[in-house]
């Protein structure tokens, strides 16, 4: 495919979608139907999938779960809850106005890190494959699918908008001036002063999604960029 001018890439948990209340309305569906107790083990399964495979997996850790607990009979009430869940309604404010901004000045793609089967799903039932027009990549560590990322959407600049700065950092590092980086801080990676205080400061700083394109921003980003706006 001839490559695009600009490609914005874009990171869905805690960027796109308020990834944060998605994790607390689990936390109380699991407490209400399962007891503190058993949703505690399966906070502890959760995070070990987190540590192993370096993302979260819900779906995975209800596997272990059941594993463990083959008889609880709330396990399929648990899975129902995951598969029905209102994705939609925690996209934050203007996400999807940034993304139709964005379009305006290059390709839009999701990239973003996940299991095959439930990051998929969260992201068809948010809306966003269809705001995408499904451009969707997905990897278990995208700062190191670079190559793979370019061949699939080339161009002569990449953006990448993300609230995880180790990420940023390491993309920066790799693509250079290539790459324009946008932090937005949003969630809690974002908001851990200890952790972001580890890595440099991206391009870009913004407080919401929503201020993706906020007055001079915009102008910046196509600067940065070399693209010219539509």
């Amino acid at each position: 495919m001839p490559g695009a001018s600009t490609v914005f890439l874009f990171d869905v948990d805690n960027t796109l979608l308020d990834h944060d209340r998605v994790t607390a309305d689990l936390r109380r569906h699991l407490a209400a139907s399962v007891g503190a107790g058993q949703a505690q083990h399966y906070w502890e399964y959760f995070e070990a999938i987190r540590a192993e495979l370096g993302y979260a997996d819900y779906l995975g850790a209800l596997q272990r779960y059941r594993l463990a607990y083959p008889h609880d009979p709330h396990l399929l009430a648990v899975s129902y809850y995951l598969i029905r869940y209102p994705f939609a309604n925690r996209l934050f404010p203007n996400s999807l106005d940034a993304v139709e901004q964005a379009a305006k000045l290059g390709t839009t793609v999701i990239l973003t890190d996940g299991d095959v089967v439930f990051q998929p799903h969260k992201i068809y039932r948010s809306g966003l494959y269809d705001a995408f027009e499904g451009r969707v990549l997905i990897y278990i560590h995208k700062e190191l699918e670079l190559d793979q990322i370019a061949q699939e959407y080339p161009a002569g600049h990449y953006v990448m908008v993300d609230d995880k700065l180790r990420i940023l950092a390491a993309m920066k590092q790799s693509w250079k001036d290539r790459l324009t980086t946008v932090f937005v801080r949003q969630g809690h990676y974002a908001l851990d002063a200890k952790a972001i205080a580890q890595y440099p400061a991206a391009d870009f700083t913004i407080d919401r999604i929503g201020d993706l394109f906020s007055t001079g921003l915009a102008g910046r980003l196509t600067a940065a960029a070399g693209a010219q706006p539509v």
